[in-house]
């Protein structure tokens, strides 16, 4: 028998972890963001390091939330979108900004975290906006 309020908290829990794992990128991405203005604006080896930590820990939390987000969509069953979540700042990247340490290369990293803000700040309002509508049920 189909009951539908089990399912629903389900879905709302599945929801959950999602919206969790992509706050945690959230947090990382922020303080990689903040990293990285300290880097263009000289930062040497220490903060090019530093970054790059907090880019690594973003990008675990950002494929925990892929794999939280293709749960709350199985939950769901009918959900039609589901971002993309991934940060790929690129082997070179990572190369050039360690090794160049120039300019060009920390903008590169820059922009590349920007990026994967937006989608992750993306995808948290989308992943309100249907538990929202699920509470409301």
């Amino acid at each position: 028998m189909y009951d539908i309020e089990k399912e629903k908290r389900e879905a709302i829990a599945a929801g959950e972890r999602a919206l969790s794992s992509l706050r945690r990128a959230q947090t990382e991405l922020s303080s990689a963001k903040n990293w990285g203005l300290a880097d263009l604006l000289g930062g040497g080896l220490i903060t090019t390091m530093v970054k790059h930590s907090k880019i690594d820990n973003a990008n675990g939390y950002m494929e925990q939330a892929k794999h939280d987000l293709q749960s709350f969509r199985r939950e769901l069953g009918d959900l039609q979108q589901t971002p993309e979540l991934r940060i790929d700042t690129g082997d070179f990247l990572r190369f050039a900004d360690y090794f160049f340490d120039g300019l060009v290369a920390d903008w590169l990293v820059q922009d590349k975290i920007n990026q994967a803000r937006s989608q992750v700040d993306d995808a948290v309002r989308r992943v309100e906006r249907i538990l929202t509508q699920l509470r409301n049920r």
